[in-house]
């Protein structure tokens, strides 16, 4: 085994893993925010919310991030080709780097896929308590973000442990545009030293280790008791 290009790398392997972590965080976090509205307007909303809800889902969770994450990033530069007003109204847009169009392409493929899974904790909520909650003078808000959320939350721990450790290996797609992360770099050590082994093993590694770290503070959520979520 060769390491010797370690030393050579080691500055743009850290970067890239910062990109890979960037993207995965902001992510994970904007894309489960976006999903409580989505899975709350499945239940609670109207018919229309309800259905253009259910509609983003649908088609978020049917098609392949790679995919959505090449419409964005190539479909915006063929409408700006095709219509130049568009660049001239809003000029920044053209010049936003690519990790911007990743980040979105993961939020809303994540938002899409942890509606599902929270609206499915949301229904397990047993009914008497949200209407206990309701009768003490609690409003809509508060009985959300109080009780209706946490205690679902904590019902699906382990199946958004699941998703979110998806979403960080997915991040790898990433580096088919211009963002150079993690697997973007060993992918540029494997053509600068020809080397294919060495490289692919540093970052199963790397993801193997983030992935712990995740299902440990999974394991620490689990633990939580309810009444630590409304103190």
């Amino acid at each position: 085994m060769n390491w010797f290009w370690l030393p050579d790398f080691g500055v743009q392997l850290l970067q890239g893993l910062g990109i890979t972590l960037f993207v995965f965080v902001v992510s994970v976090v904007a894309g489960f925010a976006l999903a409580i509205p989505l899975a709350v307007a499945q239940i609670k909303g109207g018919w229309i919310a309800k259905n253009c809800a259910k509609s983003f889902c649908v088609g978020f969770r049917g098609t392949p991030l790679l995919l959505q994450l090449f419409l964005i990033y190539y479909g915006v530069g063929s409408i700006f080709a095709s219509h130049p007003w568009l660049g001239a109204t809003a000029p920044w847009l053209i010049r936003l780097d690519a990790i911007w169009y990743v980040l979105l392409a993961f939020t809303l493929n994540f938002a899409a896929h942890e509606a599902e899974t929270l609206r499915g904790g949301l229904l397990t909520v047993p009914h008497g308590e949200l209407e206990a909650a309701g009768s003490f003078g609690f409003s809509s808000f508060q009985i959300l973000f109080r009780l209706w959320l946490p205690s679902a939350v904590l019902r699906i721990t382990p199946v958004l442990a699941n998703d979110v450790i998806a979403q960080l290996k997915s991040t790898p797609i990433a580096f088919t545009v211009p963002v150079v992360d993690l697997m973007a770099v060993a992918h540029k050590v494997m053509q600068d030293r020809l080397l294919i082994y060495e490289p692919l093993l540093l970052v199963g590694v790397a993801y193997l280790v983030m992935s712990f770290i995740v299902l440990r503070l999974f394991s620490f959520l689990e633990r939580l008791k309810p009444q630590i979520w409304q103190a």
